[in-house]
């Protein structure tokens, strides 16, 4: 099934593992073939996976556009998922959710099922900032 994707002036998408930018005018396109496409607002850069959930998040978006290298992926997941549910019990519910996609090798799915645990981990860090 083909994806048409509309692109805004200037923006980014990584495509296969290959970072596009559009030029200055708004374009269209239909992807027709089975391959990793990531918009710019769901790209996560490297600098930007500084808590333990961005981290997960970041290493499923390697998983999905970057193959070649799934197995160390997949141990830095798991590293990642067991020092989270370690130190935070309650994330379990969505890093089962997670792990469920990864095991079934549905990165894309795990990619937004993990922004639901950015979420969450955004809720509990404000718990836990705010004065009782």
């Amino acid at each position: 099934m083909a994806l048409k994707i509309a692109l805004k002036p200037q923006e980014k998408l990584i495509i296969g593992g290959a970072v596009i930018q559009n030029g200055k005018n708004r374009s269209e396109f239909v992807v027709e073939n089975n391959v990793a496409v990531l918009r710019e607002k769901d790209i996560m850069r490297e600098e930007e996976a500084t808590t333990y959930c961005s981290r997960i998040y970041f290493v499923i978006q390697l998983m999905y556009i970057d193959a070649g290298n799934i197995v160390g992926y997949h141990n830095t997941y798991w590293s990642l998922v067991k020092d989270l549910v370690g130190a935070v019990p309650s994330t379990l519910i969505h890093v089962d959710k997670i792990s469920e996609h990864i095991l079934k090798s549905e990165y894309y799915q795990a990619l937004k099922s993990a922004r639901k645990l950015i979420e969450y981990e955004r809720e509990v860090l404000d718990r836990v900032r705010k004065p009782t």
